[in-house]
């Protein structure tokens, strides 16, 4: 039973960062090999070259023309002409302002993306603490599941025990072990699904002890800070910056489009050559167009209001979800360190002053306690992650 407490006292009594660097360098590997983000990032560089398109002034025009002359003594005319048309947003940059927006907010929808991997990944790696915890405390239990059955076995032998007794401790043996089976199976499908996140790298994950966290004091002044480094907040924000520039870019698009060029004609004996100006009024192309950025504007403004009030709601659950769940984990520590009675319950088995099935009921709601606080733990810590994500 003294192993027991040991266990107990170092996975609540004496965690440090040893955990968290551990989660750390998974996410680090994961970030590296990570088939989908690597998808996500030739994604946003094609995206990114595809919003830089169609922002340049338009194809130079050149032309050429061969007449012949009728009466043939006429002789031919020949003409030769360069065109090039000039608008108002592109030489004077909103075009390249606009698609360096659009440029933004594709790496602000990389981030979001590349945060929730980040936080599944965490989960699981959270997730994988909790049953090796377990696995440890129930690999304890099994062998003192074995001293009581070999104990039994030759108490039967020797007529001390009776049958039943017997067979209670055999039950109890194999629920041991068919819990550890259980765990097992667990961890190996959380070890896969890191796997699968870390392109098909095997992960190596045996922490055992839960990083010691603390949430912060303020609700609201630490929501200042998450909402800043939010990138769905930022990919919002930045998406009314580009609707407000392609505002201006369709107004700019009601002015009139210039063309500036060089002209020459030559027929027998004469030849003429000179400059070419022209002007396009815009005058049924563009219409709505400034009508539609201006709804696109108030579009995304209602967005982000709503998206920011969602946010802050949800955030301020989850905090206070986690508060609740560290304070029960914070309860179970305290029972386990205070009124932990295995030692005792032992001795008096042993010395027969109670029966073999009051020290099962009684050792067994120890170990429910110990069942339920790696149980709290856990999903403190799981809440936790979901509210620092950004961080991640």
């Amino acid at each position: 039973m003294k192993a027991i407490i040991i266990s107990i006292l170092a996975l609540f009594g004496s965690i440090s960062l040893y955990a968290q660097n551990n989660i750390n360098s998974v996410l680090t590997s994961i970030e590296e090999n990570n088939t989908t983000l690597k998808a996500l990032r030739e994604t946003a560089e094609s995206q990114k070259l595809e919003n830089r398109t169609g922002i340049y002034l338009s194809n130079p025009e050149v032309g050429f023309n061969y007449l012949w002359g009728n009466p043939v003594d006429m002789g031919n005319r020949t003409d030769f002409s360069v065109t090039q048309t000039f608008d108002i947003p592109t030489i004077t940059g909103m075009k390249s302002k606009v698609a360096n927006g659009k440029n933004d907010l594709v790496e602000w929808q990389y981030k979001a993306d590349r945060m929730n991997i980040m936080l599944e990944a965490k989960q699981y790696c959270i997730e994988l603490i909790y049953y090796n915890a377990l696995k440890k405390e129930l690999d304890i239990r099994l062998e003192h599941a074995k001293t009581i059955a070999e104990s039994y076995e030759k108490r039967l032998a020797t007529g001390d025990a009776n049958k039943l007794e017997y067979n209670k401790v055999q039950l109890n043996l194999s629920t041991v072990q068919g819990e550890i089976s259980r765990i097992e199976v667990e961890r190996n499908a959380l070890l896969s699904q890191l796997k699968r996140l870390n392109g098909g790298n095997d992960v190596t994950f045996d922490d055992s002890q839960f990083a010691q966290i603390q949430l912060p004091l303020n609700f609201d002044d630490w929501f200042v800070n998450a909402e800043q480094k939010n990138p769905v907040l930022a990919y919002i924000k930045q998406e009314i910056e580009v609707s407000k520039r392609q505002v201006s870019v369709s107004k700019a698009m009601g002015l009139p489009t210039f063309s500036a060029g060089y002209m020459s004609e030559k027929v027998v004996g004469q030849r003429f050559q000179g400059v070419s100006v022209g002007v396009s009024i815009p005058l049924w192309e563009n219409k709505n167009r400034v009508k539609q950025a201006k709804a696109a504007v108030r579009a995304a403004e209602s967005r982000e209001a709503d998206s920011k009030q969602q946010f802050y709601s949800n955030l301020q659950i989850q905090f206070n979800r986690a508060i609740g769940l560290q304070n029960t984990a914070q309860a179970y520590r305290k029972s386990l360190l205070t009124a932990n009675s295995t030692d005792l319950l032992k001795k008096t088995l042993d010395a027969g002053e109670i029966s073999l099935l009051d020290y099962m009921v009684e050792i067994g709601l120890y170990y429910e306690t110990v069942n339920q606080a790696l149980q709290a733990e856990m999903d403190y810590q799981k809440a936790f992650a979901e509210l620092s994500a950004v961080e991640l």
